[in-house]
């Protein structure tokens, strides 16, 4: 056969694989197409996935504003929004960013972009860097050199500068007189541990993340050595000890404003203590002063203590000789404080609402029921329970008007608007207390009021007294947190050691203060301070004085 007619073969092979090419093509075009809408189909539901979650968030915010806490779980139930907006929304920015690749493997598809809300500027007080990059000194177009500079165009993007650790050196110079000999040096200066190997910022840092943060020293320490630090445990375990030892004089005026105070919260909550045989269960003790409720002068201040065991004896040795009002539970160690021939004069007991209110609660509370029982178990919602809890609600709806007034105004109002509603819940409570068993739930629930009914109504008598106790409760949340991270404490010594801590660090929070700003600044200057401005060092103390208001702090 002839190359003559060998051609048309060719040429029919070359157009059937040039159809088979173009055929190909338009196929990946489509099946890019269609990853490309898929794409955008998913980023769209993602977006409003995300749109729906956070108008769920921001309606329930609104609703606690507006109506306040319809149940113990409204705080819990916005956490649980706020995950899952969280979720959602990272959900969508992650489809969008996909979407936008696979569209741009096409030219028929167009690239989908969020709704987004306005941009915030960062706030002024953060350092900036300008990264500045030049114009072109010749146009591209004609190559003219005639430029005119307009207003630059500015992005601002929020960067984090990577811890770094530096070893400073303290170099003090040396000199001898020729005449007589004498050798002169600069004092050294102050290091708050021996030999001054660690700087008032590391051992910040190291407090903070241990007793703030509930990150124990040996993740520390790995940390440290991933970084190219390697440092013992015992070395950072000696540099937490020197750093109590330099705070414990301001801890002590803390101590001292605390109990200072007209009216304390008190509460406790559970540590694990290493011990021999097994892990005991130590305590951590709080007292809190808080006078903003009745627009008091003092400043808000935390108070722990640490015990191996919850003895009543623990208490009322923390408290020697304070006879103000005491915020407490019913919990029966406290009850001798408020007999006669405690000090001068017994305190005033004033009980915690919210717990009592808890009890009915948990008889109405379907989700905490399905929890609590066994796996196919109808949960009971009691009418009862429902009733007195409305009522209970009102009392509540009413206290939250007078937050932040002084204690006349408050009493004032309870006399008017709140002595109605308790009196109303006490006929409930008698009425319902004659017609049920002892033994029935909202029996023992309206006992839990009425066997210390004096205890809950104090507050009807002095303004400065709080509806609840939750003032003491938050700060031992932190505690609670804690202890799936440190999971014990090693000794009392280490118990006492963290309640010191737990103290001014919670402190520093009641007061809107950062706590490693003022650990920091504290350790370098505790040292050089006269014993007559030590004052100065408490966390309120130490705001105002950064805020350039120090004749707020002489008054």
């Amino acid at each position: 056969m002839s190359s003559s007619d060998e051609l048309p073969g060719i040429l029919q092979v070359s157009a059937e694989l040039a159809l088979v090419r173009q055929l190909l093509r338009k196929a990946e075009v489509k099946a890019l197409e269609a990853e490309a809408n898929a794409a955008r189909i998913l980023a769209i539901n993602a977006d409003l996935l995300a749109r729906n979650a956070h108008l769920e968030l921001m309606n329930a915010l609104m609703r606690r504003d507006k109506y306040g806490a319809k149940s113990e779980r409204a705080s819990r139930l916005i956490d649980q929004l706020e995950m899952a907006f969280e979720e959602l929304e990272a959900d969508a920015s992650e489809a969008e960013s996909l979407a936008n690749q696979a569209a741009a493997k096409t030219t028929t598809i167009a690239a989908f972009t969020r709704k987004r809300g306005t941009r915030r500027d960062f706030p002024a007080g953060t350092p900036r860097e300008d990264v500045v990059i030049p114009a072109p000194e010749q146009c591209p177009c004609c190559g003219s050199a005639e430029l005119s500079h307009l207003p630059a165009s500015i992005t601002e993007t929020l960067e984090t500068v990577p811890a770094r650790h530096k070893v400073i050196r303290t170099v003090r110079e040396k000199v001898s007189c020729r005449q007589c000999e004498t050798i002169r040096q600069a004092p050294a200066p102050f290091h708050v541990t021996p030999r001054g190997m660690f700087g008032p910022h590391f051992l910040a840092h190291l407090a903070f993340q241990k007793y703030g943060l509930h990150q124990p020293l040996n993740s520390q320490r790995d940390r440290l050595e991933a970084e190219g630090i390697p440092l013992s445990l015992s070395t950072l375990a000696d540099q937490i000890g020197a750093v109590c030892a330099a705070l414990r004089p301001i801890a002590l005026l803390n101590e001292a404003h605390v109990l200072a105070a007209e009216r304390l919260h008190a509460d406790d909550t559970t540590v694990p203590l290493l011990a021999k045989y097994k892990t005991e269960i130590a305590r951590i003790w709080d007292y809190v002063r808080d006078d903003r409720p009745f627009n008091g002068s003092g400043a808000p201040a935390l108070m722990c203590r640490y015990s191996r065991n919850r003895k009543g004896e623990h208490p009322r040795a923390h408290l020697a000789g304070y006879t103000g009002i005491l915020q407490v539970d019913r919990y029966a160690g406290f009850n001798q404080m408020f007999e006669p021939g405690w000090a001068d004069k017994a305190m005033t007991r004033a009980n915690c609402w919210a717990h009592g209110r808890r009890e009915l609660f948990k008889l109405v509370d379907v989700a905490g029921q399905l929890k609590r029982k066994k796996k196919g178990s109808v949960p009971l919602i009691s009418p009862l329970a429902r009733e007195g809890l409305e009522m209970i609600d009102e009392i509540f709806a009413a206290e939250r008007d007078i937050i932040g007034k002084t204690a006349e105004e408050r009493l004032r109002v309870r006399k008017q608007v709140v002595v109605p509603l308790v009196d109303q819940l006490k006929s409930w409570f008698d009425a319902q207390r004659q017609t049920l068993s002892r033994h029935d739930p909202v029996a023992k629930a309206i006992a839990y009021f009425l066997n210390d009914w004096e205890g809950f109504t104090s507050f009807l008598e002095d303004g400065r007294i709080c509806l609840t106790n939750n003032a003491a409760e938050r700060p031992l949340r932190s505690v609670a947190r804690g202890r799936k991270a440190w999971l014990f404490v090693g000794s009392d010594r280490g118990g006492d050691r963290a309640a010191m801590l737990f103290s001014l660090i919670g402190t520093c929070r009641l007061n809107d203060v950062d706590p490693l700003a003022w650990l920091t600044d504290v350790l370098a200057r505790i040292a050089e301070i006269p014993q007559t401005r030590l004052h100065e060092l408490l966390p309120w103390n130490w705001k105002l004085l950064r805020n350039n208001d120090p004749a707020e702090l002489a008054a």
